[in-house]
């Protein structure tokens, strides 16, 4: 597999629930564009319209080379998951304070690009607060142990 791009934010800002893979439906220049690793899903999110889920915001720039077919890098792309997924992802999405957020784009074994979709549930800031603290006693801790296993 060759990761494209990733959501780095994600990981921090929301909690993630469950992970689903989908296929991104893409024009050709997209996907020439893509492959040069020029591509951003920071601000982008999933949602479900008339039983089929669609991508809103990711930007995919234009390819350089590409002939006379421009497309709008940030236009609405729709992503293909089995029906069985979507009707338990709009049952899902309905409760209260949970979302569809990628995670990564890329492309895998047999050149195809794919997106790794999340459901999620979005953090407090006490949460995010408390995520640091842990992580800072978390990394004392390991340094305190190491210095006293090498004897300084």
């Amino acid at each position: 597999m060759k990761i494209v791009t990733t959501n780095r934010k994600a990981r921090r800002d929301y909690q993630i629930l469950e992970t689903y893979q989908a296929g991104i439906e893409l024009k050709g220049s997209e996907v020439k564009s893509l492959r040069t690793r020029s591509c951003s899903i920071d601000d982008s999110f999933a949602r479900i319209e008339h039983g089929e889920l669609f991508l809103y915001n990711m930007h995919i720039p234009e390819f350089g080379q590409s002939s006379f077919i421009k497309t709008d890098p940030k236009r609405t792309r729709k992503l293909l998951v089995h029906k069985k997924e979507i009707r338990k992802l709009i049952g899902l999405t309905i409760q209260k304070g949970f979302t569809l957020i990628p995670l990564k784009v890329l492309f895998n074994d047999r050149g195809i690009a794919k997106l790794d979709i999340a459901l999620v549930k979005g953090k407090h800031s006490y949460d995010k607060r408390r995520k640091l603290k842990e992580d800072v006693i978390n990394r004392e801790t390991r340094r305190t142990l190491k210095r006293f296993q090498t004897g300084r």
